[in-house]
C-alpha cells in the first residue's frame, strides 16, 4: 500500500512537471502549422482524458461503482456490491451470535451454579467457552467492518488507477524508440 501511494505521488509530480513544461513551451510557440494544428487537437483530447481520473475517483467515492461505470468497466460493479453484501451479511450473522452468547454469559454470571442456563442450546458449554465464543464473534464482527472499509477503498483506488491507464497502450506492437 505504501509503495502504491508513493508511486502515485511520484507519477503525479512528474505529470505536473510535464504540464508546466508544456505550458512554458506553449508561450513561445509561433503560428501553428497544419501539423501543429493536429497536435493541438490531440492535446485537447489529452486534457479531456486527464480529467477522467479525478472525475472517476470522486464519483466512486460518492457512490461506490460509479467511477467504474464512468470508466466503462461495467463488469466490476457487481464485484464491488458483492463484496459489500458478503461483509454486511457476515456482520449481521456475527452480531446475532455475539448478542446471543453475550446474553448467555450475562445470565450465567448473574446466576452461578450448576444447571443455570438461559438458552438450552448452550447447556453443554461452560462459562469460559461461552465467553471465548462471545469474544470470537465480536472480533469477527469488527473485522467485517474493516472488510467493508477495505472494499470501499479498493473501489476508489480501482476507479483512479483504471481511469489513469484508460489510454495506456497494451498492444503487441510495443517497442522502445
Amino acid at each position: 500500500l505504501i509503495v502504491l501511494v508513493l508511486s502515485i505521488s511520484f507519477s503525479n509530480s512528474l505529470y505536473s512537471l510535464a504540464q508546466q513544461h508544456a505550458i512554458d513551451t506553449a508561450k513561445y510557440a509561433s503560428t501553428p502549422s497544419p501539423k501543429e494544428s493536429l497536435k493541438t487537437k490531440q492535446d485537447s483530447l489529452r486534457f479531456i482524458y486527464e480529467k477522467l481520473p479525478k472525475r472517476s475517483t470522486l464519483r466512486s467515492a460518492i457512490v461506490p461503482g460509479l467511477g467504474q461505470i464512468t470508466n466503462k468497466r461495467w463488469w466490476k460493479v457487481p464485484l464491488i456490491y458483492g463484496g459489500f453484501i458478503i461483509f454486511i451479511l457476515a456482520y449481521q450473522d456475527n452480531q446475532e451470535s455475539y448478542l446471543s452468547f453475550l446474553k448467555e454469559a450475562q445470565y450465567r454470571t448473574l446466576n452461578p451454579g450448576p444447571g443455570q442456563f438461559e438458552n438450552p442450546n448452550y447447556q453443554a458449554y461452560n462459562i469460559n467457552q461461552i465467553k471465548d465464543a462471545k469474544d470470537g464473534f465480536r472480533r469477527n464482527r469488527d473485522l467485517c467492518v474493516l472488510g467493508l472499509v477495505g472494499v470501499y477503498i479498493a473501489n476508489v483506488v480501482d476507479a483512479y488507477v483504471d481511469a489513469k491507464f484508460f489510454r495506456f497502450d497494451i498492444s503487441d506492437k510495443l517497442s522502445l524508440r
